[in-house]
């Protein structure tokens, strides 16, 4: 672990955790460890961290609130650079809501309902960071990050401050410029909303939320829709056409609440995720020839 022991020199001790198991930051629950993870709280620290792995040939990985995301049980020898609360102000200036990478998008969503501002009431149930968010441009109930964000902060390949508008993120289905180039870090958004009423809003979260609860298995550690959602065709339906609502293997489940959703029931290993995605997509295909494409990101076995 020498190798990373000059971060101690950029970002506070509290803040950085050797050998740490990758389980305690993905809301899969599921993984083994990394050799080191780092969560700065400042564009400035993010550029020296990315500056010290770079100029000592180390291997690195950006993530978020881990909602995405897992990690091979036999870990992944890696520098993990956690965006999260630590890194999480917001600015706000009429109808704009500047926030940084780390804000949890339901914080995001009920900042704007308490400055009385419409347009993020589809985001308050959605488990990520605004990074994670803005890089697979979240959505749900009809709505997405590309209908309410105005301009993207990002630090470059050469560790630059960069600012784009939402046009030059090349936005669509769960995809944006920073999937296609993870060497772009984001760092923050700007949303541009619409003053409305603010009991509304309040009224439209709550029905959203009441859903999600009815319909999704929040009282288990889940990663959300496992796939991204076929043209012509809804996920869970095919899933539970192929007979698989409750199928298990180990400790990984295809929710009973929901078929789009896997989730832990208290002992899942990677493994067992892993190769339950791989069941779900061969017997889908088997049975509707629809090749299903995860959206979840797997790290380790390095």
């Amino acid at each position: 672990m020498e190798k990373y022991k000059g971060l101690e020199k950029i970002v506070p001790i509290e803040n950085i955790r050797y050998n740490e198991p990758m389980k305690n930051h993905t809301t899969m629950k599921v993984g083994g460890n990394c050799d080191c993870l780092v969560e700065p709280s400042s564009i400035e620290e993010i550029q020296a961290v990315l500056r010290y792995a770079k100029e000592n040939g180390l291997k690195y990985y950006i993530i978020g609130n881990g909602s995405n995301l897992i990690v091979k049980d036999e870990g992944v020898h890696a520098l993990i650079i956690k965006i999260t609360s630590k890194f999480s102000n917001v600015e706000l200036q009429d109808n704009y809501i500047k926030a940084c990478a780390g804000v949890s998008v339901p914080k995001l969503s009920r900042i704007a309902l308490d400055n009385e501002l419409t347009g993020l009431e589809f985001a308050c149930g959605i488990p990520g960071s605004v990074g994670g968010a803005i890089r697979m441009n979240a959505g749900a109930y009809g709505s997405e990050m590309v209908n309410v964000v105005e301009k993207i902060g990002y630090i470059d390949k050469d560790l630059n401050l960069v600012e784009i508008s939402s046009d030059e993120a090349e936005f669509s289905y769960r995809h944006s410029i920073f999937v296609d180039k993870p060497e772009l870090v984001i760092v923050y958004a700007i949303y541009k909303l619409e003053k409305g009423n603010k009991e509304e809003i309040a009224s439209k979260m709550d029905e959203l939320m009441t859903s999600r609860r009815e319909k999704q298995p929040l009282e288990y550690p889940n990663f959300g829709s496992v796939f991204k959602r076929p043209d012509g065709y809804f996920v869970g339906k095919l899933v539970d056409d192929c007979g698989l609502k409750g199928y298990s293997i180990g400790g990984a489940q295809v929710s009973t609440k929901h078929s789009g959703f896997m989730i832990n029931t208290g002992n899942a290993t990677c493994k067992n995720v892993i190769d339950l995605i791989e069941y779900i997509k061969q017997k889908v295909y088997e049975q509707f020839k629809v090749k299903l494409e995860e959206e979840v990101v797997i790290l380790g076995g390095n």
